[in-house]
């Protein structure tokens, strides 16, 4: 009875000299292999890291500029085209809209009637993709041996070539590059591209993991101008602008500016509602245009709630979901209340310094704002987009990034929460982290202009 608790007593006797004595070379040099292995093993299951090296956006000229005076006296010159009713409602939806007297459209929008034709499109796509991509090539000191794929994501006009087909033409592409032309994803585009561009980049072998993706994301105008006289699809008409951006990304950090982090996409169309909130179609006239909702900024946020619950546990802290589960659990079974409103909203400003959210709409920023409890300075970014940009479909976040950086408030380590929708609703969301900030003077979109924002926009006021 004695030898079991002996055995032990002595165990626990064991020295550190002792010890020392009875580890041989051997046993030391398979615990490093064995180290080794675990680490290997843990690197190549690891998914790989995807970096933005750098990106370029279009810059209109000053004769792409259109003043709100400008458009209501070629509005009057088209009385035939564009009735005084209509005319009535696009300027006052214009002057509640938050855009300013800079944003740019394409040359075709300048003749009597616009010109919608096929050659046009191709004229604003050349212009502004190219522009884009030049911005983006000179950035990242990329050269056109560097691209392995390039993916273009426009919605409402598909040229045969396709647009990835005309960038490939243009720059010279080698004959093996992958490329994938994207349609109808709206103001997510870009976003999308981005979650396509970290597919492949992490599942190319390894011989080919120093080529990049050339991402471009863009609207073409020219072939979306509506002349009919439905209210509904006239707004269009009033929100959208010309605009492209390009990014370049890839699997190597060497010159990397952001990491990207978690990448985020929910789909609501299986509700009727979000379906047909912003729908492509003719009116009773058979004008083709895109049919905007007055509900589409609450849909939206609507939609946005049940992207937060996806987003939310790939980005917040375990004690901020905790504090979101409690207040949840609390109002459901000990709150009188029906409103949502007293569930605490998770603290995203704690975990992202800035945000870049789709300016769709003045409406559509406010009820974003409101939805997940941002500060007026976390909206900055976007609301200045709108105002100097106007709405740039799925580019627009680019042109908010673009905005940071100007104003210098970029540090390394900072995350960024880029957040879009779509017609669907496809809501996406993709986080950047900084690795390095802009070293050289800013010579994107803002330049000779971002001296001036942030602007005071006009209340709104109601008419009777």
């Amino acid at each position: 009875m004695l030898f079991p608790v002996a055995m032990p007593e002595r165990a626990w006797t064991v020295s550190y000299g002792e010890l020392v004595v009875l580890v041989t070379p051997v046993d030391v040099l398979m615990l490093a292999i064995l180290g080794v292995g675990v680490a290997m093993l843990w690197r190549a299951c690891r998914p790989r890291d995807v970096y933005l090296v750098d990106y370029g956006c279009f810059l209109g000229e000053p004769r792409h500029r259109v003043p709100l005076a400008t458009a209501v006296e070629h509005g009057r010159h088209m009385p035939w085209y564009v009735d005084e009713e209509s005319a009535s409602f696009m300027v006052r939806l214009y002057e509640r809209s938050g855009i300013g007297e800079e944003t740019s459209i394409p040359d075709s929008y300048r003749y009597l009637p616009p010109e919608r034709g096929v050659e046009a499109s191709r004229e604003e796509a050349e212009l502004v993709i190219f522009s884009a991509v030049d911005k983006a090539f000179s950035r990242t000191r990329a050269t056109p041996e560097d691209i392995g794929t390039v993916i273009v994501a426009c919605s409402f006009t598909t040229l045969t070539p396709a647009f990835a087909d005309a960038v490939a033409n243009r720059y010279g592409l080698r004959a093996g590059v992958r490329s994938v032309n994207l349609s109808g994803m709206g103001c997510s585009g870009a976003l999308i591209c981005v979650g396509l561009a970290r597919n492949i980049l992490r599942a190319a072998p390894p011989g080919e993991s120093g080529h990049a993706v050339l991402i471009v994301s863009t609207e073409i105008l020219s072939s979306m101008f509506y002349t009919g006289t439905k209210r509904e699809m006239l707004v269009p008409n009033v929100l959208f602008r010309m605009g492209a951006a390009a990014m370049v990304m890839s699997s190597s950090p060497e010159r990397a500016r952001f990491r990207l982090g978690p990448v985020v996409r929910t789909l609501t169309a299986a509700r009727d509602a979000d379906y047909r909130c912003a729908f492509q179609e003719e009116d009773d006239q058979g004008v083709t245009g895109i049919n905007l909702s007055k509900d589409l900024p609450v849909v939206a946020a609507n939609a946005l709630k049940g992207h937060i619950i996806a987003f939310g546990p790939a980005v917040l802290p375990v004690h901020e979901l905790l504090r979101v589960a409690f207040s949840f659990l609390k109002h459901k079974f000990l709150s009188t209340s029906t409103s949502m409103e007293e569930v605490y909203r998770p603290a995203f400003h704690k975990v992202f310094q800035h945000f870049c959210i789709h300016p769709g709409g003045r409406r559509v920023l406010d009820e974003v704002q409101r939805g997940l409890g941002l500060s007026d300075a976390d909206m900055e970014a976007s609301r200045m987009t709108l105002h100097r940009f106007g709405n740039m479909a799925s580019s627009s976040l680019l042109y908010e990034l673009a905005y940071i950086e100007a104003k210098g408030r970029m540090r390394e380590g900072d995350r960024v929460c880029m957040i879009s929708f779509s017609p669907g609703i496809d809501c996406s969301s993709v986080v950047w982290e900084c690795v390095k900030p802009a070293a050289e003077p800013d010579d994107g979109p803002w330049a000779g202009c971002i001296h001036r924002y942030p602007v005071q926009l006009p209340r709104i006021v109601k008419r009777p």
